[in-house]
């Protein structure tokens, strides 16, 4: 496949060197807005930017009817603007907060809980997520996804807020620390114990690989995927 990568910063280097080990060929890679002659035609566009130009970015490559795959968050307000993009120009959108085959894996097992807990009062709901100091929106679009794998199981919590949780808001810790490529932990306490699911990411590249991985499964495809679609969750 024909690769434009759109940001090139830490993930766009290491996404550049597993699409090129896995046989795709990279044909563009963009610090700047895309356009149809910086991005050399390429059969999928992947993008990691930053939230202010996410938007920006994907429409751009939308219109230009070439699929993207997304993995900046922050931006997520706009985000059905994008689907529908994607729909009127007959091409396709990938989404992932993250990319990691464990974190999705993670994401189902944080459901499976959230549907047992449902009904044990006794217990509240916590989350947490660690990440290097470079990361520019607090909380990650990674706990934001586990926060809504809670909501959509258990009606006792319907939003998020950092911090603490309260009543129906489910508290997010959200922590900057060194270099860390990405730590989340859901936690049920109650007075006499606690129960926790945690990720921990060790570097960077089981996002990159996910991303390359989204990329080849989307080719020819048209409309709007996440990850699950991608590992049949």
């Amino acid at each position: 496949m024909k690769i434009a990568l759109v940001g090139y910063g830490k993930m766009g280097k290491i996404i550049d060197e597993i699409a090129t080990k896995r046989g795709h060929e990279v044909v563009a890679r963009l610090k700047e807005t895309p356009t149809a002659e910086n991005l050399n035609k390429p059969d999928v566009v992947i993008e990691f930017s930053l939230p202010e130009v996410a938007y920006d970015n994907i429409k751009a490559c939308l219109e230009n009817n070439i699929p993207v795959i997304c993995g900046t968050t922050g931006w997520l307000e706009k985000k059905p603007e994008v689907e529908q993009l994607a729909i009127e120009n007959g091409t396709a959108f990938l989404y992932g907060s993250n990319f990691s085959l464990g974190v999705n894996l993670f994401f189902a097992l944080n459901e499976k809980l959230a549907d047992l807990m449902k009904n044990v009062d006794e217990y509240s709901c916590q989350l947490e997520e660690i990440h290097h100091i470079h990361k520019k929106d607090a909380p990650s679009g990674t706990a934001i996804s586990i926060a809504e794998g809670v909501f959509k199981n258990n009606p006792k919590f319907n939003s998020w807020k950092l911090e603490e949780t309260q009543g129906s808001q489910l508290g997010i810790f959200a922590i900057r620390e060194d270099e860390v490529p990405g730590t989340h932990s859901v936690f049920y306490r109650s007075e006499v114990d606690e129960i926790e699911i945690k990720h921990t990411a060790f570097n960077r590249n089981g996002f990159a690989l996910g991303a390359v991985v989204a990329a080849e499964w989307i080719k020819d495809k048209k409309g709007n995927f996440t990850m699950k679609d991608v590992l049949g969750l």
